[in-house]
């Protein structure tokens, strides 16, 4: 028997495998190092050359058809319908509504003679309204706060300045409130509405003044609506955040019970919504006032129009005794509508919290105040604050003493300082972007757009610069552009410095925290008085005025970021032996990343909304541009081309460190 054997099979030898190849990831940041060098290459080889540099007093094509639309306009601003029926309707209207409050709560004088209400019974009113709203504490600093107006001699502009703000915010929360609920109610509204309260936040708080002024005139109509736009959008925003907040579970109750939609938005949402938007109101307020500050570059009356008039003159004493009135009116306003959303939450807490007697207590002060109102309107010294406003040219000759001294004693330190950073950063940056030919500068922006931001941060790049060119302000929104680039340098470094500081201590954020807080509240204008003492009007005073403006929001952006990182992944890496340098280094920030973006994002558009304060301490550029186009007629084009620029140059930022700020979060 033949047994078949079978063939073995040929064992086949198994190939090596090749060892991985290790291919290192490209990241953004080394993107970003390559395209800075060959920027800097590329500088060395073509400086000077194509840099569309434009001689202060040339005007392009554009800026003359701005100047001629606004001469035609003007020609044709008592005949063309538009304006006579919609654009000067409503400009009578607001000035009617400020002459209104002006005539009521102004002192004697030849255009009005007996006002309604006198400085006794405007302090009165305003105590008890304090009280009535917010506690005995908060009327008595209100108290204090109005009578220190008339100590200082700036009665008048102070009232004008309440008028205007009042007038601003009545406007404003006619359409916000209800817009704001409109959004909050609606997903559609809501989106709509959110890009559109963006720009309108986004641009810069000048470049508002120059168009109205185009339709409105300058004055205080234009003031009241340029303040409007800028201090509605946060009502809008905080109202409808309120009515989306509202639990529900509430609203399904509310509807279960048969509550018609009318029925639940007036007995349900808007009560329990009363405390955030009297939030709203607030932060309506403190807007309006900053706002209305700034117009008087546009002949807005108030005590904006004493510290620009200071300013222009380099009267420090007058503007600090001007500003200091600033600041007690934002505090007080600040003081009284905080205390209202907190008595409105203590009365949604406990309807019983309040004493009894206290309904017969406010109609006692009511009766008071009633008198004294009579007495304001009857009697010529309640109605003109008595004295020649002593204590206000002591402030002012304290604050020019103290300037002087500093001048005398300091200026080596701080014009060391000015220097240092002028010579050693704002120069050559400046060098390098307005030396570089325009296409090389536009072709870097773009390829650090597109990489930190995607490829639609670098398509808004792209027709920002192509609209930039058209302005025909290329080299100054360069110049502006090296100035806010180190003002948001310089605030990222005090804002990561304090803001880990903050994040990492709850003492030292609680001890900081006030004074940021106060730091937001204070209008821009007031930055300008100690830092033109200090600095003289120069680049750098306007640097250093944006730098206070706008490093309080990184810092607290930053501490909120470094105090979310997870305290087990803090805990983890001091049990694996790190120290503190390593814990805020290796753990804290780069778990802050998105944080840090958002700062950085904030800190740019609050530098670009202070670039024509600066113009007017000597900043430059276009800054200088829209001051220029304020006070000259012939000029006007350009300040116009000047505003839009600034937008641009804020909206192609915005965009680039928003899109960043997604990507470092995602």
């Amino acid at each position: 028997m033949t047994v078949a054997m079978e063939k073995p099979e040929q064992t086949q030898t198994a190939e090596p495998i090749a060892p991985a190849v290790r291919v290192r990831r490209i990241s953004r940041a080394m993107v970003v190092a390559a395209i800075l060098v060959l920027w800097l290459v590329l500088f060395a080889v073509l400086r000077g050359k194509q840099t569309l540099s434009l001689a202060a007093a040339d005007l392009t094509g554009l800026h003359r058809w701005l100047n001629d639309v606004n001469d035609s306009i003007g020609a044709d601003r008592n005949s063309n319908p538009l304006f006579l029926y919609f654009f000067n309707e409503i400009r009578l209207i607001i000035d009617n509504l400020v002459t209104f409050i002006q005539d009521l709560i102004s002192q004697p004088s030849d255009t009005r003679p007996v006002p309604q209400i006198g400085w006794l019974g405007v302090v009165g009113l305003t105590g008890y309204v304090s009280w009535a709203a917010g506690n005995w504490r908060v009327a008595l600093l209100a108290v204090a706060g109005f009578t220190f107006f008339g100590l200082q001699g700036l009665w008048q502009e102070s009232m004008d300045t309440l008028a205007l703000t009042l007038s601003a915010v009545v406007v404003a929360l006619l359409f916000a409130i209800p817009l704001g609920v409109w959004a909050g109610l609606s997903d559609r509204v809501n989106r709509i509405m959110t890009p559109v309260l963006d720009f309108m936040q986004t641009m810069p708080t000048f470049v508002y003044l120059a168009p109205l002024t185009l339709f409105f005139l300058i004055g205080g109509a234009s003031a009241v609506i340029a303040t409007v736009i800028y201090a509605a959008p946060p009502a809008i925003r905080i109202t409808a955040h309120a009515i989306r907040s509202v639990p529900e579970t509430t609203v399904e109750a509310a509807d279960s019970l048969g509550a018609t939609r009318r029925q639940s938005l007036l007995k349900v949402l808007l009560p329990m919504s009363k405390r955030t938007v009297v939030m709203g109101v607030n932060q309506t307020i403190m807007a309006a006032l900053a706002m209305v500050t700034i117009a008087a570059l546009i002949d807005a009356p108030g005590l904006g129009k004493t510290v620009l008039q200071a300013l222009q003159s380099l009267d420090v004493g007058t503007a600090f005794n001007a500003g200091l009135a600033i600041v007690v009116m934002a505090i007080v306003l600040d003081r009284v509508t905080t205390a209202a959303s907190a008595r409105e939450e203590a009365a949604r807490r406990s309807r019983n919290r309040f004493p009894k007697w206290r309904r017969p207590l406010l109609g006692a002060g009511a009766a008071v105040t009633a008198v004294l109102v009579y007495m304001s309107h009857t009697y010529v010294w309640a109605a003109e604050f008595p004295g020649d406003g002593g204590m206000g040219s002591s402030i002012a000759g304290g604050a020019d003493d103290v300037t002087t001294w500093l001048q005398d004693n300091l200026s080596g330190l701080t014009n060391a300082f000015r220097d240092t950073i002028t010579n050693g950063l704002l120069n050559p940056f400046q060098s390098l972007l307005t030396d570089s030919p325009w296409w090389l500068v536009g072709a870097v922006l773009i390829g650090l757009g597109v990489v930190l931001g995607g490829w639609r941060a670098g398509i808004t790049t792209v027709v920002c610069l192509g609209l930039l060119l058209g302005t025909g302000l290329w080299s100054d929104a360069m110049t502006t552009l090296a100035s806010t680039v180190v003002a948001t340098v310089l605030v990222m470094v005090l804002g990561v410095v304090f803001g880990v500081w903050m994040g990492r201590s709850m003492l030292v954020d609680r001890v900081l925290r006030p004074s940021l807080d106060a730091a937001q509240v204070m209008p821009p204008f007031v930055y300008l008085v100690p830092f033109l003492a200090l600095f003289g009007a120069t680049r750098f005073t306007a640097i250093v005025a944006a730098i206070v403006y706008a490093a309080p929001v990184a810092m607290k952006i930053i501490a909120d970021g470094v105090r979310a990182v997870p305290e087990t992944t803090v805990e983890a890496a001091t049990s694996a032996g790190c120290n503190t340098w390593q814990i805020i280094t290796k753990v804290q920030l780069p778990m802050s990343r998105s944080a840090l973006t958002l700062a950085t994002n904030q800190g740019l558009i609050y530098v670009l909304s202070m670039v024509v304060v600066g113009g007017l301490v000597g900043a430059g550029a276009l800054g200088y541009d829209v001051v220029a186009g304020f006070s000259q007629g012939e000029l006007y084009g350009k300040g116009l081309a000047a505003g839009l620029a600034i937008v641009l140059l804020g909206v192609m930022f915005d965009r680039i460190t928003q899109a960043a700020a997604r990507r470092a979060s995602a």
